[in-house]
């Protein structure tokens, strides 16, 4: 990634951890807050202070089910991406068939090699730009090498049933690399996850101080509420990580298909 996000560099369990203590301790303010101001409160005030309470957790729901949404959404684009990566590749490689017998052995050999590079990067932090940046120069390679191979191959045979499809296939292989890269660049905007995070503790906060008001510590169910949502921020802060959280995209049809050409004749 050229500018990564803020939040990007931490761990998931960093953060979490992080956002649970918030919570806990926030609601802990907010019950002494609500237990020094308690004899000074009447119950209109009391009843007014459980009515914002039930709003922002209405918002925290909100909020919660739209950004789990916009996580699970970039995770299946990015898995179907892989398929639709992988289905361009093997129709590419069917249709070597159809190119002049002397270019067959070049081009099996360039897409295995080709094949071999995107399964290592699938497998690559995408904090490690170095190592990244390197593969990507050794795929755009083979893409240049093939596309050569693909002009002249269209010289000896222009029909377009023949050469004409392994071009037309070619050129869905280098625009589904491109489109697959670029949805590994697209996640939940990290400003969307710090007003989550606020909501969260905001929420902590209103219940220890509306506790706090009644005079009755609920620290069980707080703490318990506050791990259900960490448990659910993890989920979608994994989520929305590509090759470096606990979910990932599963790159078994690119092995597959590796392995398919390691075994072909």
């Amino acid at each position: 990634m050229d500018q990564p996000e803020l939040l990007y560099g931490y761990n998931s369990l960093v953060i979490v951890t992080v956002l649970f203590v918030a919570i806990v301790v926030f609601n802990e303010v907010g019950f002494r807050v609500g237990r020094f101001v308690q004899a000074r409160t009447n119950s209109e005030i009391k009843s007014l202070t459980g009515s914002i309470q039930a709003s922002i957790l209405g918002l925290l729901a909100l909020l919660l089910g739209f950004t789990f949404s916009m996580s699970m959404q970039r995770f299946d684009n990015r898995s179907m991406a892989l398929i639709d990566e992988a289905n361009a590749i093997g129709t590419a490689t069917l249709r070597i068939q159809l190119l002049p017998e002397q270019y067959q052995a070049d081009a099996e050999r360039l897409f295995r090699d080709y094949v071999g590079l995107r399964v290592d990067i699938g497998q690559i932090d995408l904090t490690k730009t170095a190592d990244r940046e390197r593969y990507n120069e050794e795929i755009v390679r083979l893409q240049n090498e093939l596309w050569a191979l693909a002009i002249a191959a269209t010289e000896a045979d222009p029909r377009p049933v023949t050469t004409g499809a392994f071009v037309n296939a070619l050129n869905q292989v280098i625009d589904s690399q491109g489109k697959r890269n670029a949805l590994l660049q697209m996640q939940v905007p990290e400003v969307v996850l710090i007003l989550l995070f606020l909501v969260f503790i905001s929420s902590g906060g209103i219940m220890g101080y509306s506790a706090g008001l009644t005079g009755e510590r609920m620290f069980a169910p707080i703490v318990l509420v506050s791990l259900l949502i960490t448990m659910i921020v993890f989920l979608i802060i994994d989520l929305d990580r590509p090759k470096r959280g606990l979910i990932k995209v599963d790159q078994s049809v690119m092995v597959e298909l590796r392995q398919s050409l390691d075994t072909r004749p």
